[in-house]
């Protein structure tokens, strides 16, 4: 299985996933135009996706959704609540299929397996997708870390984790009392200190890349999360990458 994240943080997110002949997208938050040229940055083509899985409706998640299913022809899945919260953003689509969260979805070669996360949307979810060898799971944009997430992203081989804020740049920033509570909340975004005891808690042998993402560009930077995720992995072998918001990272395989 090949991925890649186009891009994540909060002015848009996207990840590329393919397997055999299946190509999908997670999320399409920044312009269609935008998502066709880190497509082509990594040798891929938006004509080719098969489909976009939608995690909840805040706009760095879907700005893109709508054109890109109404010009490629690409249908849309999500769940019922998340369809009606971004309806009036993405608009017409070329065809939707509705999810309830928790369902498993397959795609062709790929099964997609929803889970709830807890943050301020109708009714956020993460996913993790596989191909019957490998796991990649997807979890951002969630303010606590629960059993159930524990426990579905336990095995995984490769991890796409929420690695948000650092504590301290939040509290001595520029955000508002009010907005670095909500920020803070169990329905806000994990913490960098959060984020690595909730990845050493799912440490094992065969998981092979973690990319922490989402990273806040006022209230974090690379290093504090690199240093918080290498604190969490020890003497581990496994690749770490940090997402960015302005490029695609280079096309990672999981075996």
């Amino acid at each position: 299985m090949n991925f890649s994240v186009l891009g994540s943080g909060s002015k848009g997110n996207s990840v590329y996933i393919e397997s055999g002949k299946t190509k999908i997208l997670i999320d399409a938050g920044f312009s269609g135009k935008e998502i066709a040229a880190r497509l082509r940055s990594i040798g891929r083509g938006i004509e080719d996706i098969d489909a976009i899985f939608v995690t909840h409706e805040h706009h760095d998640h879907i700005q893109g959704v709508g054109v890109l299913s109404r010009r490629y022809h690409i249908p849309v899945y999500s769940n019922l609540e998340t369809f009606k919260a971004g309806e009036n953003v993405w608009g017409r689509l070329s065809r939707y299929s509705e999810f309830a969260t928790g369902d498993i979805i397959q795609m062709q070669e790929l099964q997609v397996r929803t889970f709830t996360v807890s943050h301020d949307a109708a009714d956020p979810v993460g996913f993790i997708i596989g191909n019957g060898k490998v796991k990649l799971a997807y979890c951002t944009d969630t303010g606590k870390v629960s059993h159930l997430l524990r426990q579905r992203l336990m095995g995984c081989n490769g991890l796409i984790l929420e690695f948000n804020h650092d504590l301290q740049m939040l509290k001595n920033g520029p955000y508002s009392p009010v907005l670095q509570q909500r920020v803070r909340s169990d329905h806000g975004h994990l913490a960098n200190e959060d984020a690595a005891c909730f990845l050493q808690s799912l440490l094992h042998e065969q998981l092979q890349y973690v990319i922490l993402a989402h990273l806040s560009t006022t209230n974090n930077h690379h290093d504090l999360a690199m240093m918080a995720a290498r604190s969490a992995i020890g003497d581990s072998f496994l690749q770490l990458r940090v997402a960015s918001q302005s490029l695609a990272t280079d096309l990672m395989c999981l075996k």
